[in-house]
């Protein structure tokens, strides 16, 4: 017997017609290169996205044609992630951060019809336009006043391709299960991946970043999403906060300045961001500098790789509570969580550092196991680790044009890549990337974990742990790590006298290797690849 219940379509759109109706007074607000604090409604947002959508109908598209954005988080971009995606298409989130050959890739393969641009990257456009035939048009996210002077064919001003289109627009009934959006992974082995989301997927996706123990997100919020447009729809933001009416603070280019960050959450009166843990030292430091506090501000989320434990301990003295969060692209991106400081009473000082550092709880439609390496089950019991693996109703089921896919077995469970326990409590913790993970004379060591003491260092800026070639052990850890400012004084013998008692000792890593940066990828990441091949010279003293 079927449930008597009415079955509507969960579609983007439905988020957009709610917006208008019950949040169309909540503000937008973005920063970008024509206007310092641009300031408007939801109201006026989706009026001006339906005269986006009459510009788009004029363009003579095919259903489910993708549309490509290279560009920043403010309202310019907003408009068209819902012009784009309600009208049929699919909205690709294009990330600058890559490599012009990965770019040239990703476009030609998505077969990006147009590509609406932020005018920073008017250079990037002009460099690889005539390798993406396939692009009738490039529409430059400005005004005429501000469009960049350039010879790319098909060049097209934004608010002039708006200005006369009429702000009424019929929607179309779309199918929840059809294509709205397109991500590519950011490609550190191989061509990046893309991974295709719909209408449903994005909507159920949404409803469980709302929960309490994920963004937890009211009317009454602000929100700054630091992390980008361009990476994983900024953590599936822009679809969560018009669903809940929370006001939303775009930073434009500025997501690196802690100055201006620091200035639209005290003005703005921000109450809730997420970001990468580079954009947040960069906060902590202007606001150490300054002088300056953040009293609006109470939970920041922070993913995209392994956070500080000082990152966390030095927004505690501002009053914020940071969130540890996991997830990927294929998994839209969320999948955990950590919201433990609501239970902080639970542990001793020394327990709850430890519980805080985890990935969290995986949040409510994502099934979770880890896994031997003959694919048998591991029990949740904090000490055993496996592969992670994954499943859910917003976990990609196979790749865009790619029909096969080792990453999914037979049940249907997406293998992450991530080596990981989980304890009685449901707390996931990362303690490598199955690639990075480090097998010294048989037994595993956890780069993650090493890293995660060096980087709680005062002198230390940034650290990455490599497993490398030992003639005894097979492999041993080799830190490689970069000075904080004014610590030119950190040598080896402190660095590694840091670990006592910290972790295991023989986990502590055989050598230190001073450098000035670290390599980076499109994301954030730290490119141990990269590492490993700056250091494949390099042989351990006296080994």
């Amino acid at each position: 017997m079927n449930g008597l219940m009415m079955n509507t379509d969960l579609t983007v759109t439905s988020i957009m017609i709610h917006a208008e109706k019950v949040n169309g007074s909540g503000e937008i607000v973005s920063v970008t290169r024509d206007n310092p604090r641009h300031r408007y409604t939801y109201r006026d947002a989706f009026a001006r996205t339906r005269k986006l959508a009459n510009a788009l109908s004029g363009f003579d598209l095919d259903k489910g044609a993708c549309i490509g954005t290279l560009a920043w988080n403010d309202h310019r971009h907003f408009e068209t992630y819902y012009a784009a995606t309600c009208s049929g298409y699919v909205c690709h989130t294009i990330n600058p951060r890559l490599f012009p050959e990965q770019l040239v890739y990703i476009i030609n393969h998505a077969e990006d019809q147009f590509v609406f641009l932020d005018p920073d990257f008017m250079p990037l456009v002009e460099a690889i336009a005539d390798q993406c035939p396939g692009v009738k048009g490039w529409v430059v996210l400005t005004d005429e006043a501000h469009m960049p002077e350039s010879a790319v064919p098909g060049l097209l001003c934004y608010e002039t391709l708006i200005a006369d289109q009429p702000s009424e627009f019929e929607w179309p009934q779309l199918d929840e299960n059809s294509a709205c959006a397109l991500c590519y992974t950011s490609g550190t082995t191989g061509n990046p991946k893309g991974v295709l989301y719909s209408h449903r997927s994005t909507i159920l996706h949404a409803y469980a970043s709302m929960m309490p123990d994920a963004l937890g997100l009211a009317r009454k919020d602000a929100v700054l999403p630091i992390v980008p447009m361009f990476h994983v729809n900024a953590w599936g933001i822009p679809y969560s906060c018009p669903m809940a009416g929370a006001k939303l603070v775009f930073p434009g280019s500025k997501v690196g300045d802690g100055a201006t960050l620091a200035a639209l959450i005290n003005e703005e009166g921000v109450t809730q961001s997420a970001g990468v843990p580079t954009v947040w030292l960069a906060l902590l430091a202007y606001l150490k500098k300054s002088g300056e506090t953040v009293d609006s501000l109470k939970t920041v989320v922070i993913g995209g790789a392994a956070c500080p434990l000082s990152v966390m301990e030095d927004f505690e003295r501002y009053g914020v509570d940071s969130r540890v969060g996991w997830g990927m692209t294929e998994m839209s991106p969320l999948g955990s969580i950590n919201a433990s400081a609501e239970s902080r009473e639970q542990y001793s000082p020394e327990e709850f550092a430890k519980v805080r550092l985890k990935a969290g709880r995986p949040v409510f439609g994502v099934e979770m196991k880890i896994v031997d390496e003959a694919g048998e089950e591991l029990p949740w019991d904090g000490v055993a680790f496996g592969s992670l693996k994954v499943r859910g109703p917003w976990i990609c089921s196979s790749y865009f044009k790619l029909d096969e896919s080792s990453a999914h077995d037979e049940d249907g469970w997406f293998e992450t890549g991530d080596v990981a326990t989980i304890d009685p409590d449901g707390y996931m913790a990362i303690t490598d990337r199955t690639k990075d993970v480090i097998k010294s004379g048989g037994e595993w060591i956890s780069s993650i974990e090493v890293e995660n003491v060096a980087t709680d260092h005062p002198k230390v800026a940034e650290a990455a742990v490599i497993g490398h070639f030992h003639p005894k052990w097979s492999e041993r850890p080799l830190l490689v790590v970069v000075r904080a400012p004014g610590a030119d004084d950190l040598d080896e013998a402190e660095m590694l006298a840091w670990f006592e008692g910290k972790i295991a000792k023989w986990w502590t890593p055989d050598a230190v290797q001073f450098v000035e940066s670290l390599p980076h990828g499109a994301t954030g990441k730290i490119q141990k690849v990269a590492l490993r091949e700056q250091f494949k010279d390099y042989a351990f003293p006296g080994a």
